[in-house]
């Protein structure tokens, strides 16, 4: 889930009706008045739902003075002065404009009475749940296997919101992974999120629960409208391992000025889970270990700071570090002193049609020494640091037909989940693994903002039996 948003992004719209004001502030008042009692339009996100309709309560407070303006002008001269000279021309009298005024009283009164009932209506349709979802379904085609091609329900998720007041609610997502879930089956169901978040005041809120951990591009975005390529890049899934979450508290902010801020202290990784006999831990080091609230060990907590930065348009500069013990006080176990570190940097620019993105991860697991040397003889132990980028381009709306849009695009990606091992007995060590380096060429094909076809081929350079052709669909809700 909108990062170190206050809400989640692909949350449903909660209220439509007032929010086709967005953008109406200088137009006239009637005109203003007029969008709002007209069919419903959607504003971009809940902070401008509530500016809109604190302009609403302005905009009736501005025309009750109207009316006492207008009630000020009917009023009744006052008599004439005794003595005038009989000459002197006759003046209209206030009361005579009454026939005129009294009618714009009558709209504006009505108009402030539908107003007022719409303000009311926003208050209460506001403390409804809602519910949103998204999915998608891939197709892999390896170039020097294909009897390993295969199709497959990649992930199903419903969630849904519920507000409890104009400043307090929660979400929670349910997904299912590859269709189905069962002791004897691959698949996967799991709650993604579920936590409640209070807006303290108009810039500054907190999150209580399992959620979403504020880092990378991907994390909080990861709905298959979001991003290019069928499956999510391998930087942001190898060495961040989204989808992350983790249990805790959260307090998020913004400026004026565009910078985004979100701390937290949240549960961590759990390092006495590293089985150095399974190819897990090299396919992704921190995938391997995290917890996901799941019966936690929770004696040692990790901290995060992100901040992200977009007061010019169409540009975003952000990052993130997350950092916390990994022992967990576990009896007999050689790194309860181990440290686990994340960090990354990442920038995106959108200007016109184009859509080009960088980030750079790299993570470090300390004292881990002690812990590798009752792993000798294993295919995994725990690296000492790992590390990944890429760069990506797009063309957005490179073709469009109707609803339809074409958005090609490219992508290279360099990674490494084992760049370097904690010093081992000579002989005994495992060397560091290669960098590989990935190059994805494809396309999105858009049916509407909600609904995409992708298409795209990826090339491995030290693994090529990778190769692959790949087909997906997905769409959000």
């Amino acid at each position: 889930m909108p990062h170190a948003s206050s809400s989640l992004p692909r949350a449903p719209d909660e209220q439509s009706g007032l929010r086709a004001l967005c953008g109406l502030r200088r137009l006239p008042l009637a005109l203003a008045i007029a969008a709002a009692l007209a069919a419903p339009a959607a504003c971009a996100d809940e902070a401008s739902l509530k500016a809109e309709i604190a302009d609403l309560r302005a905009q009736i407070a501005e025309m009750k003075a109207q009316m006492k303006e207008l009630a000020a002008q009917s009023k009744p001269a006052p008599p004439a002065i005794t003595g005038m000279p009989a000459t002197a021309p006759a003046q209209p009298s206030s009361a005579s404009t009454a026939p005129s005024t009294a009618p714009q009283q009558a709209t504006l009164a009505a108009r402030v009475d539908r107003l007022e009932q719409s303000v009311a209506a926003q208050a209460e349709t506001s403390s409804e749940t809602g519910l949103f979802g998204y999915g998608e379904i891939t197709y892999n085609h390896p170039t020097h296997g294909s009897n390993q091609t295969q199709a497959d329900l990649a992930r199903a998720v419903l969630g849904w919101t519920h507000r409890f007041d104009d400043r307090t609610r929660m979400a929670a997502e349910f997904e299912v992974e590859h269709a189905v879930a069962s002791s004897d089956d691959s698949g996967e169901a799991e709650i993604e999120q579920f936590y409640v978040e209070r807006q303290f005041t108009d810039r500054v809120g907190g999150r209580a629960g399992l959620m979403l951990v504020p880092i990378g591009l991907l994390n909080e975005h990861h709905e298959p409208t979001q991003y290019y390529s069928v499956f999510r890049n391998a930087v942001e899934t190898a060495i961040i391992p989204t989808t992350w979450r983790e249990g805790g508290l959260a307090v998020y902010g913004a400026t004026e000025s565009g910078l985004r801020w979100n701390v937290g202290v949240t549960t961590g990784f759990n390092l006495a889970k590293w089985d150095p006999s399974s190819n897990e831990g090299r396919e992704s080091p921190l995938g391997s270990i995290h917890q996901e609230l799941q019966q936690a060990s929770a004696r040692d907590l990790s901290q995060y700071v992100s901040l992200t930065y977009e007061g010019v348009p169409g540009l975003q500069l952000g990052g993130t570090v997350f950092t916390g013990k990994a022992g967990q006080g576990t009896d007999d176990f050689p790194a309860n002193a181990a440290r686990i570190t994340l960090w990354e940097a990442h920038a995106r620019w959108q200007p016109g049609p184009f859509d080009f993105s960088a980030l750079y991860s790299r993570g470090t697991i300390s004292d881990t020494e002690a812990l590798n040397l009752t792993f000798i003889g294993q295919p995994t132990p725990v690296p000492r640091s790992f590390y990944g980028a890429y760069v990506q381009g797009a063309w957005r709306n490179a073709w469009t037909y109707k609803d339809y849009s074409l958005a090609p695009f490219t992508r290279y990606e360099w990674v490494n989940t084992a760049a370097s091992y904690a010093p081992a007995p000579q002989g005994l060590g495992v060397d560091p693994t290669p960098t590989e380096q990935i190059w994805t060429v494809g396309a999105n094909l858009f049916m509407s903002p909600n609904i995409v076809f992708k298409a795209d081929y990826q090339r491995y350079k030290v693994d090529s039996t990778r190769n692959s052709w790949q087909l997906g669909f997905g769409l959000n809700f």
